[in-house]
């Protein structure tokens, strides 16, 4: 399933929290272009998160396939429009980022709209883009209204970019099962 030289492709990855789904999507970027960008969108909020920041990047760092890396909150789909020097891209995460739209006060139709921008820009991708998204629809139903908007926003952008994605894949308890292209197989996390 190497990538170099082909159409671009679009790779949804999503999966549960620790999953296995980033370390996938990790090796699954590296195998489709030499010229790598890592677009992180968690916000430094907190020490825990710049702990957590600083980990994954030194994780990423000590790869023999380096990635450039660039933290962009709520700018995502001007950063993948903007980008020209890379072969893949690889966005984590795609929740992430729809929750910093929301908690910065972004409405409802808002989310949606900048969802739509960023199908927008995927549709006329230059280089690979892999996404990695956090499913938030398989737990409780959150306590709050804005969990369970946050909630229905994510499954609406899932099924979106999954509509229109090359090859999707979930990641469950450190399996990652590949959707699409069929048949469901399983893959190394």
């Amino acid at each position: 399933m190497s990538g170099e030289g082909a159409s671009p492709r679009l790779v949804l990855v999503g999966g549960g929290a620790r999953s296995g789904k980033s370390r996938f999507a990790l090796a699954r970027a590296a195998a489709l272009g030499a010229r790598r960008l890592f677009v992180a969108t968690a916000e430094r909020s907190d020490d825990e998160m710049r702990d957590r920041i600083a980990r994954h990047r030194a994780e990423r760092g000590e790869r023999a396939d380096v990635f450039d890396t660039l933290e962009e909150p709520i700018a995502l789909p001007e950063t993948l429009a903007a980008d020209t020097a890379h072969d893949v891209v690889l966005v984590d995460c795609l929740t992430i980022w729809m929750s910093n739209l929301l908690v910065g006060g972004a409405q409802a139709e808002e989310v949606q709209a900048r969802v739509e921008d960023l199908l927008a820009v995927l549709a006329r991708r230059r280089s690979h883009v892999v996404i990695v998204s956090n499913e938030v629809g398989l737990g409780l139903v959150p306590e709050t209204p804005l969990g369970r908007l946050f909630r229905d926003l994510a499954a609406q952008a899932h099924q979106r970019i999954a509509a229109v994605a090359d090859e999707l894949y979930l990641a469950a308890m450190g399996v990652v099962l590949r959707l699409r292209p069929g048949p469901v197989d399983e893959m190394k996390a």
